[in-house]
């Protein structure tokens, strides 16, 4: 039987220094990308005067919302963050006009959250800036190869989802 059949290939051999300093290294650069992720975020922040915190509400909301708005839990579980956060923040923006909190039609303690106006008039005005920050990112990369990094992150992601879960039990 082939071998991707049968199992995947171990990328790690846990004894092996080699691959422990391949992980080492992949993990480093995770926290730089990361690094420079929050440093863009909290660019874009301050141009509107806000936190990169606020700034990933925004855009979590332009995510999530498909007209109705997006209720604070589920905002707050994309960003694994707790909903109180969520709240709060959420009231900030609000008095700053960057976004709309209605209760739910069907449960009025659901809190919807939804952009205004004056926020996808902003999104606009920096479309063609990120589009083009986007394509020096990424320009290397073909659609495919774009897709399967993101696809192997997520999965990575889940992994040490898991991993962080296992570590909380044994301690």
């Amino acid at each position: 039987m082939p071998q991707d059949l049968r199992s995947p290939a171990r990328a790690v051999d846990s004894s092996s220094a080699e691959s422990q300093e391949v992980v080492r290294r992949f993990m480093w650069d995770i926290r730089s990308i990361n690094l420079c992720l929050e440093e863009l975020r909290q660019f874009r922040a301050d141009v509107l005067g806000i936190t990169g915190p606020q700034w990933m509400i925004l855009m979590a909301l332009t995510e999530l919302d498909r007209e109705n708005g997006v209720p604070v839990n589920v905002v707050s579980k994309f960003m694994h963050v707790d909903p109180s956060f969520i709240t709060t923040q959420s009231k900030l923006l609000e008095k700053k006009g960057f976004l709309r909190r209605r209760p739910s039609t069907s449960d009025a303690r659901v809190v919807q959250m939804s952009l205004t106006d004056k926020t996808y008039k902003h999104l606009a005005s920096v479309a063609a800036q990120q589009e083009a920050l986007d394509d020096f990112v990424f320009g290397d990369f073909g659609l495919h190869e774009l897709s399967e990094l993101a696809n192997r992150l997520t999965a990575l992601r889940h992994r040490l989802e898991k991993a962080r879960l296992k570590v909380a039990l044994e301690s």
